[in-house]
C-alpha cells in the first residue's frame, strides 16, 4: 500500500525556471497563515524548493540564495550530442540544497516528476536517489543533459507535467492547491527568428499549464508579467508575487479544505 494512500491535501508546484522562484513566495505564507500540507509534488524548479522544503531547508535560506543567483552558477558550457551545457553545476545546486538526503528524511511527504525523453513516459518519483532525481526533474532539454535513472534517460518533469495535478492525484491527494507560475508570452511585434521561436513555446506552454491547472481544487497564480525563464535577477519581484497571489487564495483555501483541517 503507498504511503499516500490516506493523505488528503496536497500542494503541487509548478515548473518555470526563474517565474519558478515565485513558489517560494506561496511557501512563505503557508507557513505563516499555519497550512498544513500533506503532500508536496513538485516539477523542475518546482520540484527543487519543493524537495528542499520538505527536507526542512528554511525558506529564509532559499529565498537569501535566490537572491544573490546569477545565471553563470548554473550554465557550464559544454556542447555535445545532447546539450550545450555540462550539468555539473545544476547537479552542485541540487546537492546544495538537498544535501545527500533521501526521500525518506523528508518531513513532509515528498514526489517529483520527470519524463523519459525517449519514450515520452510521464513519471513520478517518491523513492530512489533523490538528488539525482531532482537534477533530471529540472533539467531542460537541449539545454541540460539527460539524467540516466534506472536505464530510463530522464528530462524536465514539466515536458508532461508543468503543474503537477495529475500526480497528486495518483498519489491519493483529495484536495489539490496549484502553483500556476505560467510562461512569458510577451505583447508585441515579433522581429526575427529567435524571437518567433521563443514566443511559440511560451504560447504552447502557457495553453498546458490552463489545462493543467483546471484539474486542481485552488489555483495560486502569481502575476510574473515579462518575466522570462532567465530572469534570476528579478527574483525578487518572482517571491513577492508568489507571496501575494497566496495571499488572495487564503481565505477560499481555508474554505476548502476546512473539513479535511477540521478532521486534524
Amino acid at each position: 500500500m503507498s504511503i499516500f494512500r490516506k493523505r488528503k491535501v496536497a500542494l503541487a508546484l509548478g515548473g518555470g525556471a526563474a517565474r519558478g522562484l515565485a513558489n517560494l513566495g506561496v511557501l512563505k505564507v503557508f507557513e505563516e497563515e499555519r497550512i498544513p500540507i500533506d503532500l508536496v509534488v513538485g516539477t523542475s524548479i518546482g520540484g527543487l524548493i519543493g524537495a528542499a522544503y520538505c527536507l526542512g531547508v528554511p525558506i529564509g535560506v532559499m529565498e537569501k540564495s535566490a537572491l544573490n543567483f546569477k545565471l553563470g552558477k548554473l550554465v557550464d558550457l559544454g556542447l555535445s550530442n545532447t546539450a550545450i551545457t555540462k550539468g555539473k553545476k545544476l547537479a552542485r545546486i541540487v546537492a546544495e540544497f538537498t544535501d545527500k538526503k533521501t526521500f525518506a528524511d523528508a518531513r513532509i511527504p515528498f514526489a517529483i516528476t520527470a519524463t523519459d525523453i525517449e519514450t515520452g513516459d510521464e513519471l513520478v518519483y517518491t523513492k530512489g536517489n533523490l538528488q539525482d532525481i531532482v537534477r533530471a526533474s529540472c533539467s531542460w532539454p537541449g539545454i541540460f543533459p539527460p539524467v540516466k535513472i534506472y536505464g530510463r534517460k530522464l528530462a524536465d518533469g514539466g515536458i508532461r507535467n508543468s503543474i503537477p495535478v495529475k500526480m497528486a492525484r495518483r498519489l491519493g491527494a483529495t484536495t489539490v492547491i496549484a502553483v500556476d507560475i505560467g510562461f512569458c508570452v510577451r505583447k508585441g511585434e515579433i522581429k526575427n527568428l529567435i524571437q518567433m521561436f521563443i514566443q511559440s513555446i511560451q504560447i504552447m506552454g502557457e495553453e498546458l499549464d490552463e489545462y493543467q491547472s483546471m484539474q486542481a481544487d485552488i489555483i495560486i497564480k502569481p502575476k510574473l508579467t515579462n518575466i522570462d525563464q532567465l530572469a534570476f535577477n528579478r527574483a525578487k519581484e518572482a517571491i513577492r508575487e508568489g507571496e501575494a497571489a497566496a495571499r488572495k487564495s487564503i481565505n477560499a483555501i481555508r474554505k476548502k479544505v476546512g473539513r479535511v483541517l477540521w478532521k486534524r
